[in-house]
């Protein structure tokens, strides 16, 4: 019987917070501690595409945390099912390896309806009042229900948003626990987001972000033990990576806003009279992603296309315009992706912002709501609790991520226990999902 393999997948964590994390280091001189060469785009859903994967967006279709449906002029931020990744993962490869491995994946987040043997992941219901309810799919089906009566509903507000904090990894924990028990999985993948909240909202390095990585240590503190009592008689692996590093910022972009004074985006007025893109007619618009942008341009009309890169270009905090081929360079020339893709520099990054004057702004941009927002907003980070309202001042973040420079490299992390491969130094993401399939070969 083959040992079983857990890979945590940490956003934010760095090489320097295994000072302050005890557990965790005491865990890791027991294996080795390497490097992490990201890839872009280094922000959810593509890192985790590429890991799961072994390829680039350029080849799996996964270009940011949402896409554009051109055919239907239709944004889709958060929601979408596995069925959006175009290559096999890495549950599809170990069957193929062996039928009898059984997978887990819990909490990646375009694991729904995957073909791993056991999932969990929020979904929540949305109700036509715009109001949800909490759930998650989980697979087997029932298993949510047998959750749910041990540790009642995932705490999908302590996921994502003001009052995000550890409860939500917990709870991940807890349910991976659960399932180990339950159905003793050969290769188990837990994605554990807590420090990702902190970081974004006061930087990497402040007292707040320090404070988190303290309290991911503890939860890890009890976590592996269980897990390792589960399988006491099969020696675990463990793999512990950040799923990207998080730098600090001081400065912020809209895009949007600059093809808008060039006369390139189009609003409408909504009901209340407050503007919206107007997706259907606009030459162009950016969907903006921590520190990247995806330019969908009307038709891909080469004029329009010229004439965005070039008012693109001169923007301040974008380091780079890519137009046409240029994406291949960064993995990013996809049928999904934008005609161009913007690069921030490294201490800045995009905010979707469209409207001159915030009287005009639409109702949810004050919101917590990561579906009808055309690109991700952390300022909803900082949500007035009293009036339930986000402040409309993109420069109040302090870390951003999707770029890679040569410090943040430096600071990523990829440590294994009780693996049979040694590290050399560092590894690329993309040899990740090959990495693991050595592991059980």
């Amino acid at each position: 019987m083959k040992s079983p393999l857990f890979m945590l997948t940490i956003p934010g964590l760095r090489l320097k917070d295994l000072q302050h994390m005890p557990f965790t280091s005491s865990h890791l001189e027991r294996g080795e501690v390497g490097g992490l060469q990201h890839s872009f785009p280094s922000v959810t859903w593509p890192a985790q595409t590429t890991m799961l994967t072994g390829t680039l967006p350029q080849e799996h279709g996964v270009i940011a945390n949402g896409f554009f449906w051109r055919d239907s002029n239709r944004v889709e931020m958060w929601t979408a099912p596995n069925s959006v990744i175009q290559r096999p993962q890495i549950w599809d490869r170990l069957k193929e390896l062996d039928p009898a491995l059984r997978s887990a994946a819990w909490f990646p987040m375009l694991s729904k309806k995957c073909d791993a043997d056991y999932v969990s992941m929020p979904a929540p219901i949305h109700k036509p009042d715009g109001s949800e309810e909490l759930w998650c799919y989980t697979k087997p089906q029932e298993f949510y229900g047998d959750l749910l009566a041990t540790l009642g509903h995932f705490p999908l507000q302590h996921f994502w948003g003001p009052i995000a904090n550890i409860k939500s990894s917990t709870w991940i924990c807890q349910s991976a626990k659960i399932a180990a028990e339950r159905f003793l999985p050969d290769f188990f993948y837990v994605y554990l987001p807590h420090l990702d909240y902190a970081a974004q909202k006061s930087g990497p390095d402040s007292p707040a972000a320090i404070k988190a990585v303290s309290e991911l240590d503890q939860l890890l503190s009890e976590f592996i033990p269980q897990i390792e009592a589960v399988y006491a008689d099969r020696d675990s692996k463990w793999v512990i990576l950040s799923e990207y590093v998080i730098s600090s910022v001081d400065h912020v972009t809209y895009p949007n806003r600059v093809l808008r004074e060039a006369g390139l985006l189009h609003v409408r007025l909504d009901d209340e009279g407050r503007e919206l893109i107007d997706f259907e007619n606009t030459p162009a618009w950016v969907l903006v992603d921590h520190q990247l942008g995806h330019v969908f341009v009307k038709d891909r009309n080469s004029e329009t296309i010229s004439a965005a890169a070039a008012v693109l270009r001169n923007v301040p905090g974008i380091d780079r315009v890519l137009v046409g081929d240029e994406r291949r360079e960064f993995g990013v020339d996809h049928e999904r992706s934008g005609d161009l893709v913007l690069i921030s520099t490294p201490n800045s990054w995009q905010a979707y912002y469209w409207w001159l004057d915030d009287q005009l702004a639409p109702t949810f941009a004050k919101t917590v709501d990561i579906h009808r927002k055309p690109g991700y907003d952390p300022v909803e980070l900082f949500i007035d609790m009293p009036t339930k309202s986000i402040p409309l001042d993109a420069t109040l973040i302090k870390g951003s991520h999707g770029i890679v420079t040569p410090e943040n490299a430096a600071q990523a992390v990829f440590a294994t226990v009780g693996c049979r491969q040694k590290l050399n130094d560092r590894i690329q993401d993309t040899a990740i999902c090959d990495w693991v399939l050595r592991e059980f070969q």
